[in-house]
């Protein structure tokens, strides 16, 4: 992608944004981009994230990027699992009330316009379909709003709105930081590719040859495979726990439905979405970077492959970073 120069004046280092996709258990990749950032030399000026970005974007504005990769590094099966605080029969299947606990744990200031970095994250306005920017007032509702996947996590209240997950409306926003004042923007995708499974092994023997190639019905045949064997590992960790979660799913799973799951509807359904609203909205939004990690073979909520994930979203921004010649800090 070719850029215009940002600045008439070569003594002027440019401000520049980073934005964080949306994607959950690969937005991990975006501790590793942070990471690559340092250590290239790149002061980042402002930030913006939506959904999981909004999660881990809210805590490297408040300078905890270290403690909550540590919180992370220790996840595995158990702890993913400790965040399913069921709810049901209300707007969603989990409170969310687990994923704030997180955020407060790391960030220590009530307001955004209190973190030391300028941050921003995108909801979505569920009645009036509209993109929320959030730019000041309570950063935890912030990033609970943000991450409000639809059908999966309760709503959020605000201001008058109903939100749900900003990865609706857009799941990678540039706009948002350009409109904070950025002149330069590094902009982290986690959509790239997940649907069409370029980069996914094969996940399920069906004993079918591959001849559906790449045409829509053949791609999302292989996609939909990838999220019932997903759905599957869930179901077996969860049904084999002696708890009320393990408890509440063994009556809403059935391993003999044919039909997919209520996860597997909402979650395919969402991933489908996300990544051609992200195609759209790139090409009008273009960043200056775009660093777009080969994240197909990690599934929803396998957060207990924390160091993998992190060391793909390194090597993947390391590599970009190295084309281009950004300005370095002081």
């Amino acid at each position: 992608m070719t850029r215009k120069h940002i600045d008439s004046n070569p003594d002027r280092r440019p401000r520049v944004g980073l934005v964080l996709g949306s994607g959950s258990a690969r937005g991990l990749a975006h501790l590793g981009v942070i990471r690559a950032i340092e250590d290239a030399g790149i002061e980042v000026d402002f930030i913006a994230g939506t959904s999981m970005g909004a999660l881990i974007g809210a805590i490297h504005a408040a300078g905890k990027l270290n403690e909550l990769e540590a919180t992370f590094q220790a996840f595995d099966w158990k702890k993913t699992l400790s965040f399913f605080d069921v709810v049901l029969p209300k707007s969603g299947l989990l409170d969310g009330a687990r994923v704030s606990e997180l955020v407060r744990a790391h960030v220590h200031a009530d307001a955004i316009e209190s973190l030391p970095k300028p941050f921003a994250t995108v909801a979505t306005d569920i009645v009036s379909g509209e993109e929320v920017v959030i730019r000041s007032g309570d950063v935890i509702e912030a990033v609970r709003a943000s991450i409000s996947v639809p059908g999966i996590f309760t709503p959020v209240r605000s201001n008058g709105r109903i939100l749900v997950d900003g990865g609706l409306t857009n799941p990678v926003p540039v706009s948002a930081v350009r409109a904070m004042g950025a002149e330069f923007v590094i902009a982290v995708d986690l959509n790239h590719q997940i649907v069409a499974g370029k980069n996914l092994k094969p996940l399920l023997n069906t004993g079918k040859a591959n001849s559906e190639g790449d045409n829509p019905a053949g791609v999302f045949s292989r996609w939909v495979d990838d999220y019932r064997l997903s759905m599957k590992d869930i179901k077996q960790k969860l049904l084999a726990g002696n708890n009320p979660v393990s408890a509440q799913f063994s009556r809403w799973a059935s391993t003999e439905e044919p039909l997919p799951s209520i996860f597997e509807v909402l979650l395919a359904s969402i991933n489908i979405m996300e990544t051609r609203i992200t195609q759209s909205r790139l090409g009008l939004d273009q960043p200056d970077v775009i660093i777009q990690p080969p994240l197909g073979h990690i599934r929803f909520l396998e957060f207990d492959r924390a160091e993998e994930i992190i060391e793909i979203g390194y090597c993947s921004a390391a590599e970009q970073l190295a084309h281009w010649p950004i300005t370095k800090s002081p």
